[in-house]
């Protein structure tokens, strides 16, 4: 597998195995196959395990497989959903959801640690879910003064080897916090053909990733792909229920024109997909949402054949599915 580098965590493979399905989150699958596919990414040359407590089992899942003993060279991340709490509880909480997390996996640090809250201004008001903004988002002037302090106690402990932040909330605000010092050692982005966050975007600007992504790199920040099939939007079918005004459906809905020149390749969805996220500019490791061995094989030969080439780019572009006008 090819690799890139991840900021100062250095060498990692370009796919890295997400946790959300392998927890049981995001459609159904088994025990034993979420244990099994965990082991067959590892065969599979995947170096990074995407971990957090809200993936469900993901977690005690990764303690039970490697039993403590993760394999050379794997590294782990994990999160926490702060949201904007009192500034004296940032630190306890942040601290507690990462002992939780090592105690899950049985393991005595992680490499990197995702503030997985939106963030805003303070004073934000945000489109859609504004009545809940403190328990999904966190305020700029406390990750400033609480968060950004708190995680590089944690780094200069040693007990974390970096952290990060999940850049999916109001673009101005994600901004800067990429750009306040000291910065972000990585940065979770969308990464996926219709630049769409879908459910995840709550606020009504353009949703700017790639230019995230970009901020990102020039601060020296490694820039982990999220979402690459945009909630399988960008697959053959979705795979769990969803309402017809859910913005994944909405996306899935527009998508069709994909999937029809997905068809004319003789190409499945999630397979293009996949190649078209692995050839955008700043993103180092391409984060995976899979369930099962299947369509973590799809995954491993979408790396495997490389980007797309500029025509099909070109033709995929000229969809004009992308919401903040593509490259």
């Amino acid at each position: 597998m090819r690799t890139g580098t991840l900021g100062s965590l250095g060498e990692v493979s370009r796919l890295t195995l997400g946790g959300g399905e392998i927890g049981q989150v995001w459609g159904p699958t088994s025990r034993e196959e979420a244990l099994a596919t965990l082991k067959a990414a590892i065969d599979g040359g995947i170096t990074v395990l995407d971990a957090a407590p809200m993936y469900g089992t993901c977690e005690s899942f990764i303690g039970e497989t490697f039993g403590g003993k993760l394999p050379a060279g794997v590294k782990i991340t994990t999160k926490h959903a702060l949201g904007s709490p009192a500034r004296e509880e940032v630190a306890p909480r942040l601290i507690a959801s990462l002992e939780a997390s090592l105690a899950a996996m049985r393991i005595e640090g992680v490499d990197l640690f995702f503030l997985h809250s939106s963030l805003h201004a303070d004073g934000y008001e945000f489109a859609h879910g504004d009545a809940r903004r403190d328990q999904m988002s966190t305020a700029l002037s406390l990750y400033r003064d609480a968060v950004v302090p708190t995680m590089e106690q944690l780094k200069a402990q040693g007990r974390i080897g970096g952290w990060g932040i999940t850049g999916i909330g109001a673009p101005g605000a994600v901004l800067s916090a990429i750009e306040h010092a000291p910065a972000p050692d990585a940065v979770q982005a969308i990464a996926n053909l219709m630049d769409s966050p879908g459910a995840l975007r709550r606020y009504a600007e353009p949703a700017q990733p790639r230019a995230i992504a970009a901020a990102a790199k020039a601060r020296g920040a490694g820039v982990m792909g999220i979402r690459a099939v945009q909630a399988g939007a960008l697959t053959a079918a979705v795979d769990r229920e969803l309402s017809p005004n859910s913005p994944d459906r909405l996306d899935f809905d527009r998508a069709a024109t994909f999937r029809a020149l997905c068809a004319s390749w003789g190409e499945a969805p999630a397979y293009v997909a996949h190649r078209y996220a692995l050839s955008l500019p700043n993103i180092d490791p391409l984060v995976l949402g899979v369930k099962n061995r299947a369509e973590l094989e799809e995954c491993l030969a979408a790396e495997a054949a490389g980007p797309l080439d500029p025509g099909q780019i070109a033709a995929v572009d000229a969809l004009g599915l992308s919401r903040d006008g593509g490259r």
